[in-house]
């Protein structure tokens, strides 16, 4: 769940090993923008809001602006906003980002962009109605929504054990499908698609591995070598060409679990809007 990127989200642009989660996320995220951006001749995107769950904030677009997309991220926070403006471009990358204090204002023309979208962020939103307004007002032809899967075990573990964080700083009532299709419904979008995604065979335990294991007291099933860091960084500077194929290689269950086991197994869910 996104409750330790509250705390911790500094700390991925000193160190930005994701581990293999993360990565395997970003990997199969990509595929499914790639057939949006081509579904949809995406030539400019806008990611809103852009703080959402573990790594670097804002990484999640910066595919696309590898493939000449011109990119947008709106962010609340001031600090991070410079943080990740020098973060892309130490990696010879570029976006416009923005600020805002409430996602229910963004500085952007009507149907200025071809595709907007966000992951696992609604719950940083004060007022879905508002936001989802918002962020239609300025898109054009489709919006993509991403949620963590409130079915899933790891999701129902985490919250069971961050519960009061969650009802502190998040408003986990946004993420929610039906409200989200529901407003998206009376705002005149339609939902074209929906599936899970981000489904490998390991749970969504949403914190390091130790940390996990020491919960069920079985730490010492961890190796004392430590892990090579892994990070998708490498890939977009290439430096592993082979990082996007290493990590297809754990698509195996994604791509043949049923959807009743998708239910409860997936780490999120995807949701396809195009105006009415």
């Amino acid at each position: 769940m996104a409750i330790p990127i509250l705390k911790n989200w500094q700390n991925y642009f000193e160190n930005p090993d994701e581990g293999l989660g993360s990565s395997y996320e970003r990997i199969v995220l990509n595929i499914k923008l790639d057939e949006l951006y081509q579904k949809y001749h995406v030539k400019n995107l806008l990611e809103s809001p852009s703080f959402g769950f573990t790594g670097v904030s804002g990484i999640n677009s910066f595919a696309a602006a590898q493939k000449d997309i011109k990119t947008f991220l709106v962010d609340h926070d001031k600090s991070r906003i410079d943080l990740i403006a020098d973060f892309w471009s130490k990696h010879n990358n570029d976006c416009q980002i923005n600020f805002t204090k409430d996602y229910a204002q963004l500085p952007f023309a009507d149907n200025q962009f071809e595709l907007s979208w966000n992951f696992s962020a609604l719950w940083f939103t004060e007022d879905l109605y508002k936001s989802l307004k918002e962020l239609t007002r300025c898109t054009k032809r489709a919006v993509l929504i991403c949620v963590p899967n409130r079915s899933g075990l790891g999701y129902v573990f985490q919250k069971l054990s961050g519960k009061e964080e969650l009802k502190k700083y998040l408003n986990e009532e946004n993420i929610i499908p039906v409200n989200i299709i529901k407003t998206m419904k009376s705002l005149d979008w339609k939902l074209i698609d929906n599936d899970y995604i981000d489904c490998p065979w390991w749970p969504d335990i949403g914190m390091p591995k130790e940390i996990f294991l020491k919960f069920f007291g079985l730490q010492w099933l961890i190796k004392e070598k430590q892990s090579p860091p892994i990070t998708i960084m490498n890939y977009y500077d290439g430096i592993e060409p082979d990082f996007a194929q290493n990590m297809m290689q754990h698509f195996w269950f994604e791509k043949s679990a049923p959807k009743f086991i998708k239910r409860f197994w997936a780490h999120h869910k995807y949701f396809l809007f195009e105006p009415q």
